[in-house]
């Protein structure tokens, strides 16, 4: 167990199996709209049966609308992402869902829409969305409401999951950094933490391209990881030598360090770093 100034989480940490969190929620949502778009195309035809209806139009309804929620998807996954690193109250969780349905639905629609003009025109046809414009926004609403909380908690379960996973099975004898979600302790392997930098009155732990948010002090951290190889490149800022691809300085003293993942990193002339 750890105190609250030892270092900790609230935040993501790398996947299971080689799977990061992200790429994992983009494999749930291809599957989630490939499904949906399957599932409502085949009903539309076989609703609409051969009376004047082409069978190309249930398709590009459908699939216009899976493009649309593909490009959403990531703006909802770095909602969550930052809810759950600022450690949100559900209250002002479900708020601030309840604020982006509107102006989710919005792009949902206009997007669709301006993407079934498009189809429809190149195939010689003209698309109109609806004759009752506001009941259809309304209809479509109540469909993206639906949809975008279901991402939202399927998301938070994603980010919330896997870096547990990933922490409690890493190997006992590697060298480990206590880290705290809640009422919940990890060990997340310090050969695998990039860097560490202050923020306010917590500290961001870098961790396989994820930030892992704790109240703790850059301090504190810093004797934590006494002797594994990380050094101070700014006052807000400790970096793992291992994690250094290249130091770039400049005129003034100051200087860049860029690590393995790509990553670019500010340096001060005051804490002077060579390799």
């Amino acid at each position: 167990m750890t105190d609250e100034n030892r270092p900790g989480t609230s935040g993501e940490g790398a996947g299971t199996s080689g799977i990061a969190p992200a790429t994992l929620g983009w494999l749930v949502l291809v599957l989630f709209l490939t499904v949906n778009v399957m599932a409502n195309a085949t009903s539309t035809i076989a609703e609409h049966g051969d009376r004047g209806f082409h069978r190309w139009e249930a398709w590009s309804w459908e699939i216009s609308s899976a493009i649309v929620w593909c490009g959403l998807a990531p703006l909802i996954w770095r909602a969550v992402s930052w809810a759950r690193q600022r450690r949100l109250s559900w209250p002002l969780v479900a708020i601030g869902v309840a604020a982006i349905t509107a102006p989710v639905s919005a792009i949902h629609v206009a997007g669709m829409v301006a993407l079934r003009k498009l189809i429809y025109w190149a195939a010689g046809h003209t698309y109109v969305f609806a004759n009752d414009i506001w009941g259809a926004l309304l209809y479509e609403y109540r469909k993206d409401v639906a949809t975008t909380v279901g991402f939202v908690l399927v998301f938070a379960l994603i980010q919330w999951l896997v870096p547990r996973r990933a922490a409690s099975t890493r190997p006992d004898e590697r060298p480990m950094l206590a880290v705290r979600d809640g009422a919940v302790l990890h060990q997340v392997p310090i050969d695998e933490i990039d860097h560490v930098t202050s923020a306010a009155n917590y500290v961001e732990i870098r961790w396989r391209g994820w930030t892992l948010l704790h109240r703790a002090t850059l301090a504190g951290v810093e004797a934590a990881l006494a002797g594994h190889g990380f050094v101070r490149i700014h006052r807000t800022r400790l970096v793992r030598r291992g994690a250094i691809r290249r130091i770039a300085g400049n005129q003034s003293g100051d200087y860049e360090v860029v690590l393995e993942s790509g990553e670019a990193l500010k340096g001060s002339r005051r804490y002077p770093l060579a390799i």
